[in-house]
């Protein structure tokens, strides 16, 4: 995750409070999204962004795990194609991984 898109997180979780934020990521790797979500879990692993000892707790999904939270239609449109070229299963597990690790 970069240093921008950490102080956005970091803004809106100190605007609207951890208790009201819960971040989505669509990334195509199981392992770059692990690492964001460690990023707004726990803080940032790298040591190089705002979020550096920073643990905000907020609560993160991958869009593919909060497939039937979506409109059929929008997610049929819009993500759809790319569970059939990424590995689904591999960045689930990791999400999975990453919140009982950090929970």
């Amino acid at each position: 995750m970069d240093m921008a898109n950490q102080t956005r997180i970091k803004e809106v979780a100190e605007k609207f409070g951890t208790d009201k934020v819960v971040v989505i990521l669509g990334g195509a790797e199981a392992e770059s999204a692990g690492l964001t979500a460690e990023t707004v879990i726990n803080g940032d692993p790298t040591y190089a962004g705002p979020l550096t000892n920073i643990a905000l707790k907020l609560p993160v999904y991958h869009i593919f795990e909060i497939k039937d939270l979506i409109d059929p239609e929008v997610y049929d449109a819009q993500i759809s194609m790319m569970e059939m070229v990424l590995d689904v299963d591999a960045i689930k597990d990791e999400m999975e991984s990453i919140r009982q690790q950090f929970s």
